[in-house]
């Protein structure tokens, strides 16, 4: 008997269905259940430090997922992603602090509003694209951004907003051991639906804008309303973040997340991989992770004959700052389709294994 573990020689999918299903084989299928199994376990064999690692890894990799929808699924690009990350985190902290409405419902409703204030933002990006789409989308970095500044009933102005912890009906989430489960949850959650949506009209609609949006046009595809659409999906995720990321400060300031944090967004879907899911995930890990490698690097090279004689002192703490930039550019010019592109290599290579096609 086959083992239907391994897909056959010759392509026996008879069904578009079957084309699109997310694990081809029940191998796969099985590693992916048991990854997350083994990552349950993570509060009770990592240390504080790396579950938070952990955590941020969790956050941002949803409001990166909303960002690969628009710039990976759509062709469009934003530099403003960060200004709908704090929006959600500030209208998370809002609703549960002026309203009655515990944290559980507050983080969902949080991503809707930003999804409505990006659907904004869109309307008029929607007929954009190129440079004037960059400029767009910066414009509305600094305009929220101002807002935020001098609102004082909506963030506090000035002053940082507080946020409480995670709750439901009176139940309280305290310490990072229960809110990771929180966060992967959320993600789970995200990453499952948005895998689907891909493989729905809508998502394949998205993709033939990006492809060529002519042929789309010609074929039927109304362009207003798909760019408009991933804008508001992009925000939505990106609201998300934001308030899981508020109610596990427990506090929202405006520090942190200018221009520079939309560029970070946008590093990780082009190192983990444009228009790859599972990509999203990998350039986001390698993102949080990178400036911990570097403050390792810089420590080990602290003192050294390389400090010594190329007289860094002080300036190793710059390593981090230097070496994302230098990072992307390599992305683009050795590895353009990213990480998940040379984990489907590495894959391919042990399938074919000791052949070489």
């Amino acid at each position: 008997m086959a083992n239907t573990s391994l897909i056959p020689a010759g392509d026996f999918r008879t069904s578009y269905a079957a084309d699109t299903t997310i694990f081809p084989t029940r191998t796969s299928r099985n590693a992916a259940i048991l990854g997350i199994v083994a990552v349950c376990f993570a509060p009770y064999l990592l240390s504080g430090y790396w579950l938070s690692i952990l955590i941020q890894i969790g956050i941002f990799g949803i409001a990166a997922l909303g960002l690969n929808i628009l710039v990976g699924f759509t062709g469009q690009i934003s530099i403003g992603h960060a200004a709908f990350f704090l929006l959600g985190a500030y209208t998370s902290a809002y609703l549960n602090n002026h309203y009655p409405i515990p944290v559980f419902f507050a983080i969902p409703l949080a991503g809707l509003v930003t999804a409505l204030v990006g659907l904004l933002f869109g309307l008029p990006a929607a007929r954009l694209k190129g440079l004037y789409l960059v400029i767009a989308t910066l414009a509305a970095q600094y305009i929220l951004i101002d807002f935020f500044s001098r609102a004082e009933w909506f963030s506090g102005g000035s002053v940082p907003a507080m946020a409480n912890p995670f709750s439901l009906f009176g139940w309280v989430l305290q310490g990072d051991k229960q809110y990771f489960y929180v966060v992967l949850a959320y993600v789970l959650v995200s990453y499952i639906l948005v895998t689907n949506l891909m493989r729905t009209r809508d998502g394949r609609a998205l993709v033939a804008v990006r492809d060529h949006y002519l042929s789309a046009e010609i074929m039927g595809i109304n362009l207003t309303k798909y760019r408009t659409l991933s804008f508001a999906l992009a925000a939505f995720f990106a609201g998300i973040a934001g308030a899981l990321y508020a109610h596990y400060q427990l506090v929202v300031s405006n520090e942190g997340f200018g221009i520079e944090r939309s560029i970070l967004f946008l590093a990780m879907i082009i190192i983990g991989g444009i228009g790859s899911i599972s990509g999203t995930l990998m350039g986001t890990a390698f993102v949080v992770l990178l400036p911990e490698v570097m403050e390792w690097l810089s420590e080990a090279l602290r003192g050294g004959v390389i400090d010594r004689a190329l007289a860094l002192n002080n300036n190793l703490t710059f390593l981090r700052e230097i070496a994302i930039g230098l990072i992307i550019i390599a992305f683009l010019v050795f590895e353009p389709d990213g990480l998940a592109h040379r984990w489907r290599q590495i894959k391919a290579y042990w399938k074919l294994y000791p052949f070489s096609h």
